[in-house]
């Protein structure tokens, strides 16, 4: 890690964590966070018709906007995901809305899909030649009645931009938008997005830690009858499980860190099974050291993405993490990520 960053990190951790953050995106913009170099061959995987150079991403909710992606890039990352974005500018929910559990390392957050909108994010997107492997993560704004009109316009602008889109239906700040996880209303979503995107971009949708076995095995049809390029497993939680400790708690929003790890991996294994292994999954919540990414891996996801765990531990977890990874392959006998996806179901 960059001596900068060794400076940085301590400081960040004394500030209110939603100024923290920003901070932090506007490290990554300055050009001051090094190269992290190449990545060990063992890492590369192809999806979508990309090659990626390792399967560890950075997942929705850090770069919302699309200011910093490139930098995000820098560290190490396979890809990077920006969002969620919505059609119109949005403030999002009042502050506080940010919370550290230091002593769950966890978070909690109630933003609300706070972002710029297509429009100055098309903006930003169009003056980069180069931008690495960039999904696109959409939501609505939190007035709209029609919710397709809104991932709708968000591809219309957005599209030509992504190496995939993501739709969020499962933030649990925007009232009523986990209702979209629905059937009929995420068949009504991919429906309109797909009319308005101008290119085939692959199609994914992020869904819920928090949904009955019903839920998942009709998500899971869905998922197949309508051709979806993958699942991303998972958003944050609603539960507040009885071993947290931290004083903010019992906080509203969405919980995200080490209490997900379990849920999450255990969810994305019936999400698996319920596909056949047919359905690539992006696995994340919870996925803080190279054990954790493995066993997501062998679970049955074809990539990863990181966000609570840089909170506490800094951006050197990205190397740390490949690091750990590359050897835990390459320890039982696996030449590619690709080839120990779902080995616990063999």
């Amino acid at each position: 890690m960059p001596d900068f960053l060794s400076l940085l990190l301590p400081a960040l951790r004394l500030l209110p964590p939603e100024l923290a953050h920003r901070a932090a995106v506007r490290a990554l913009q300055s050009g001051l966070m090094g190269n992290a170099g190449s990545d060990d061959p063992v890492l590369e995987t192809e999806l979508w018709g990309c090659r990626f150079p390792n399967p560890v991403g950075l997942a929705a909710g850090f770069d919302k906007s699309a200011e910093a992606y490139r930098g995000a890039h820098r560290l190490g990352f396979g890809f990077v995901e920006i969002g969620s974005v919505t059609p119109r500018p949005q403030a999002g929910n009042p502050r506080p809305r940010l919370f550290r559990l230091a002593a769950d390392c966890a978070v909690i957050n109630r933003m609300g899909f706070n972002n710029d909108g297509v429009r100055r994010v098309a903006e930003r997107l169009a003056r980069q030649e180069t931008r690495g492997i960039l999904g696109i993560n959409l939501g609505k704004n939190k007035e709209t009645a029609d919710a397709a009109t809104d991932y709708a316009e968000g591809a219309r602008h957005l599209a030509r931009f992504a190496d995939y889109l993501v739709l969020n239906v499962s933030s649990p700040n925007t009232p009523g938008l986990r209702a979209l996880q629905d059937p009929a209303a995420l068949v009504r979503l991919i429906e309109a997005v797909r009319a308005a995107a101008a290119h085939e971009t692959p199609l994914l949708v992020k869904i819920a830690p928090d949904l009955a076995p019903e839920d998942e095995r009709d998500i899971a049809r869905v998922a197949l009858d309508h051709s979806l390029a993958g699942l991303i497993l998972t958003n944050t939680t609603t539960a507040r499980p009885a071993s947290l400790r931290a004083r903010h708690r019992d906080e509203a929003g969405g919980l995200s860190g080490a209490p997900l790890r379990a849920p999450a991996t255990a969810m994305l294994g019936r999400l698996y099974r319920l596909t056949e292994g047919r359905l690539p999954l992006i696995g994340v919540g919870g996925i803080a050291t190279g054990a954790d990414a493995y066993a997501r891996i062998r679970a049955g996801a074809s990539l990863l993405q990181l966000y609570t765990a840089l909170v506490y531990a800094g951006p050197g977890l990205v190397a740390r993490i490949k690091r750990e990874l590359a050897d835990r392959l390459r320890a039982d006998g696996f030449s590619t990520v690709s080839a120990a996806v779902g080995a616990d179901h063999r």
